[in-house]
């Protein structure tokens, strides 16, 4: 059998490429420690590098879904307290209705129970067009300021019946907004017509015009209160989804943090193994490059 002849400078070519190798895994070790990452660039892994594309595009829509269940629950928070503050309103002048049926009330009474009953319709005018970021809560998807416009003491509505959805998770999306003939009425047959309807009746002392108002404002206050409670059942859905969201996007960092970042206690031990050998091959390296020409010649 031939045995090849090894060369001094085959044999320095092998230990400097053995020396650049060792060498070359100690600075990836090092960039591993520097950086925090084992993934610093897509040549590192590449399998590894289309899974942490993917898992970070997850985290991303997660993190979005997130975002509009918090927005969501900024607008069903808003509804739910306006619509409380509708329904007292409209219970309050119930009441003053009911007192007004009293024959013991005097005009001038009367005149002020009347009085009372247009100033609260004035605040549940304020009320149904309550905005959250500039938009109002009632409007549907308008641009406009209001959901509800008063010309020559009518009340129309200015906006929409559009929902105004947000998506909470993967092809889930949840309404919103409540619009204000939902709340409050359609046109012409509403709560802002009965409150004026019971101001004029308790003024002039009609008891059955009176009784017919009061019937009204019951329908009305059903009406919020069923409105309140939808808006309550959404809430409570936009809630767990906001949850359920944030929970999947800790769930897919964690598979990305494995993925992507470095274990240091592991990297603290590599690179200590691979200092130890990478001295030991210089100084390998150096006992066998150590003999000069005059050795050969000796």
């Amino acid at each position: 059998m031939a045995i090849g002849r090894v060369t001094q400078s085959m044999l320095t070519d092998r230990s400097l490429t053995r020396l650049q190798g060792s060498l070359t895994r100690l600075a990836e070790i090092q960039e591993h420690l520097s950086t925090g990452r084992v993934l610093n660039r897509p040549s590192d892994n590449p399998a590894d590098t289309a899974s942490a594309m993917r898992l970070r595009s997850s985290v991303g829509s997660q993190q979005q879904y997130a975002r509009n269940a918090q927005d969501g629950i900024g607008w069903l928070d808003t509804l739910d307290s306006t619509l409380g503050t509708a329904n007292d309103l409209v219970r309050r002048a119930r009441e003053l209705g009911q007192q007004a049926v009293n024959g013991a009330v005097n005009k001038d009474a009367r005149d002020a129970l009347a009085v009372e009953i247009v100033q609260l319709r004035s605040s549940l005018l304020g009320s149904a067009n309550a905005t959250y970021i500039d938009r109002p809560v009632f409007g549907g998807t308008t641009a406009g300021p209001a959901a509800f416009a008063e010309v020559g003491g009518v009340v129309t509505y200015a906006g929409d019946t559009n929902p105004v959805n947000r998506a909470v998770a993967d092809g889930v999306a949840v309404d919103v907004a409540v619009s204000g003939p939902a709340a409050f009425g359609n046109d012409g047959d509403n709560v802002f017509d009965h409150l004026s309807a019971l101001a004029d009746a308790v003024r002039a002392g009609d008891t059955s015009a009176i009784a017919s108002g009061l019937e009204a404002l019951k329908d009305d206050g059903n009406r919020l209160i069923v409105a309140r409670t939808d808006v309550g059942a959404r809430t409570n859905r936009v809630e767990q989804a906001g949850i359920r969201a944030g929970d999947t996007e800790l769930s897919l960092t964690n598979a990305l943090s494995e993925i992507e970042n470095t274990d240091l206690p592991r990297a603290m031990v590599d690179l200590k193994m691979q200092e130890v050998a990478y001295q030991a091959s210089l100084a390998a390296t150096a006992r066998v490059l150590q003999p000069s020409l005059l050795d050969f010649l000796r």
